[in-house]
């Protein structure tokens, strides 16, 4: 473990020496070797952060590294699919998720390696860090922050920092 990581407890979230609340997926924390696609569950285990995404009509670019999300935006959740757990962009015939929401669940957005880069179909897309909805209400399986702690957090982040769940948490966390 090092400062630079974000680590789950069974608190809420740790990061820089600080503690934010976070809530996680409604399937409740899993080992990653049970993780599926649709479960609604966050895996367990040391995850990268391999990206960052923005969207610029709604904020300023919270790092230098941050990648804005443009209109057609999308990430492929469909197992079928040879972009499988890659962000693809419309039109797209396979089954996918906008990046560009009209909510601003996703106004910024930390993607982790979870099942990546070399997806294996069915294993679970997408494991991101984004905004959430309100305190205590799940997430399809990210993990999820309060806007200004996930933007304080994206503006000291670096790339290849770990999101680190551990296998000991509850299965059904959530935080307030």
């Amino acid at each position: 473990m090092s400062p630079a990581d974000l680590v789950v407890t069974p608190t809420g979230l740790r990061f820089a020496g600080r503690h934010f609340a976070c809530t996680l997926g409604r399937g409740g924390v899993i080992s990653a070797a049970d993780k599926r696609e649709g479960d609604g569950a966050t895996p367990t285990g040391a995850h990268r952060i391999v990206g960052m995404l923005y969207r610029p009509d709604r904020m300023v670019r919270p790092a230098n590294w941050a990648v804005p999300i443009g209109p057609g935006d999308l990430w492929s959740d469909d197992a079928r699919d040879p972009d499988y757990n890659l962000m693809v962009r419309k039109p797209h015939g396979f089954g996918h998720e906008a990046l560009r929401r009209a909510d601003p669940l996703y106004d910024l957005v930390l993607i982790t390696d979870w099942n990546w880069p070399q997806a294996v179909p069915g294993r679970g897309s997408a494991i991101f860090i984004h905004r959430w909805r309100r305190p205590g209400y799940p997430t399809a399986g990210c993990v999820a922050l309060a806007p200004e702690s996930l933007l304080w957090i994206a503006r000291r982040l670096q790339p290849g920092a770990r999101l680190l769940v551990a296998e000991n948490l509850p299965k059904a966390l959530r935080f307030r």
